[in-house]
């Protein structure tokens, strides 16, 4: 009965929301409160919130896993991502505490804690959002993860010094050891495989090993599961675990929304509360967006990643548990609230950046920025946008015979291509000030190699509203992109999957036409 009802909340609520344009994890939280209030009616069994709890932990792990595979620690170092982190959550947490103090007439102990953790962003929520739009990578994203990652080391902070859980004296002893237990982890993956044993392995690491271990001596299963994926990120096959460990991720997330719904049916004073923060969340997005200009980002990148951290944080709910359980349902609803509230405005940022662009440009510094955008792609005939494996073989094959250029919003992988000799810059396609500042007078053709089919169609519209009238080269996976990227501008669409079988049946038919070859005769 426990799978029976859990799993039919969680679809047709996150299809509703899905249908009314919110993403299908509001669907769940919506769900969690609806179980919540009528499962016990339904025969929901006493033990199922145990059940879920378990659930959800494991979703977290994975999903704060698969996200150190996709960083490196080089990222924490940055200025923005260290210093944005703590100067946000000292303005915060000051603002919060004399609020709560003034309003509710909270003491000051209480105050200071709660407005600690309503300081911090939800590291799930960010994740999930950046890893649908495929932004994880992005530049933006990395600076929102990272500062996250700098926020959940203040809540683990937090949390021990309110608790009285301190780490166990073994816990530096663990960080010490972490660098040589890099070539360990590296040689564990390189004997696990393809199939399912690398599932296992990732599974193992992340809830094991990063969890379980991190945990043993106090220093945060989460942490734990996080660094277990920053030491996996160099390692050549760290996308392929990312993508077998996808589908189960999902599945086990489904159940954290669900938790965090769970949590308790709210009384008019929990809902008061959770409303009268609601207000406050646009502050912390506007401080994000402060911050990140002082420190020298351009206002879209400022923008975009203030939008990624505009909600409220799970972990503050980790924490509340633990040190105040009489808040956990009013700060229950305003995370869930803030995710209602951050989903649609996270996804539609792009466009709401393009139309406030005037005016926010204005608060950028006079300087140059650390994600500064190329303007000029020199004598290239061939442009390549997206330089993932797709994009890569295509370089490599092209640039025989063209002078080719390619570009990827990853820092990381275009310092990787930098590197060996390819020429490839930085910028994301989505920016429209890319495209408005751009030189391109050489090109003659366009491939479209990124993975989101909502860059491909962006990058086509702006070649097109830019002018530029030769081939737009792009590949599909599905059927219903095909319209999309040809609408958009597209000239030639490969659908990735059909081209790979008429390779292989051209590759049959040369294999067959020599076989069938008759034998050269030698005369002796």
């Amino acid at each position: 009965m426990f799978e029976v009802i859990s799993l039919s909340f969680a679809f047709v609520f996150g299809l509703v929301a899905r249908r009314i344009g919110l993403p299908p994890m509001v669907g769940f939280l919506v769900a969690g409160f609806a179980i919540h209030a009528v499962g016990p009616d339904l025969g929901l069994p006493d033990g199922s919130g145990a059940i879920f709890d378990q659930i959800a932990h494991l979703g977290v792990l994975l999903l704060l896993f698969a996200v150190g595979l996709k960083l490196r620690l080089g990222q924490l170092a940055q200025p923005q991502v260290f210093g944005g982190a703590l100067i946000h959550s000292a303005i915060t947490t000051a603002i919060f505490s004399v609020g709560l103090v003034v309003v509710l007439r909270l003491d000051w102990s209480t105050a200071l804690l709660l407005g600690v953790v309503l300081s911090f962003s939800s590291t799930v929520f960010s994740a999930k959002v950046l890893e649908a739009k495929r932004d994880i990578g992005a530049f933006y994203g990395r600076t929102a993860i990272g500062i996250l990652i700098v926020q959940d080391i203040i809540a683990l902070g937090v949390l021990a010094l309110y608790s009285g859980q301190a780490p166990s004296p073994w816990a530096l002893a663990v960080l010490a050891a972490l660098p040589f237990l890099r070539p360990v982890l590296h040689w564990l993956l390189d004997v696990s495989g393809h199939d399912e044993l690398l599932v296992v392995a990732g599974m193992l690491l992340a809830v094991v090993v990063g969890g379980a271990g991190f945990e043993a001596v106090g220093l945060g299963a989460e942490i734990g599961a996080l660094v277990m994926g920053l030491l996996l990120s160099t390692h050549p096959r760290a996308k392929e675990l990312f993508d077998a460990l996808w589908g189960l991720k999902e599945i086990f997330l489904v159940g954290f929304f669900l938790q965090i719904g769970m949590s308790g049916l709210p009384g008019l004073q929990d809902l008061t509360i959770a409303l009268v923060l609601l207000v406050f969340l646009p502050l912390k997005g506007a401080l994000f967006f402060a911050l990140l200009l002082i420190f020298g980002l351009r206002a879209r990148t400022a923008f975009l990643s203030a939008a990624n951290l505009t909600a409220y944080s799970e972990f503050s709910l980790i924490v509340t548990a633990a040190v105040l359980p009489g808040w956990l349902v009013p700060l229950a609803l305003a995370v869930s609230f803030s995710f209602v509230v951050a989903a649609p405005f996270d996804r539609l940022a792009d466009r709401i950046f393009t139309r406030l662009e005037p005016r926010l440009k204005r608060f950028e510094l006079r300087r140059v920025h650390r994600d500064e955008l190329p303007t000029d792609l020199g004598v290239a005939s061939v442009l390549i946008l997206g330089m993932g494996r797709t994009g890569t073989a295509a370089y490599d094959r092209i640039e025989e015979t063209f002078a080719t250029v390619g570009v990827d919003a990853d820092t990381y992988r275009v310092g990787g291509h930098t590197a060996v000799g390819r020429n490839v810059l930085f910028a994301d396609v989505e920016d429209t000030a890319f495209w408005r500042g751009l030189r391109m007078a050489h090109v003659e053709c366009v491939i479209l190699a990124m993975d989101s089919v909502e860059a491909k169609e962006s990058a086509a519209r702006a070649l097109r509203t830019k002018g530029f009238n030769g081939p737009i080269i792009a590949h599909a996976l599905y059927e219903d992109h095909v319209l999309r990227l040809k609408t958009a501008g597209a000239t030639h669409i490969y659908q990735t999957m059909n081209q790979a079988g008429i390779g292989l049946a051209d590759q049959a038919s040369r294999a067959i036409a020599v076989d069938r070859a008759p034998a050269d005769f030698i005369e002796v």
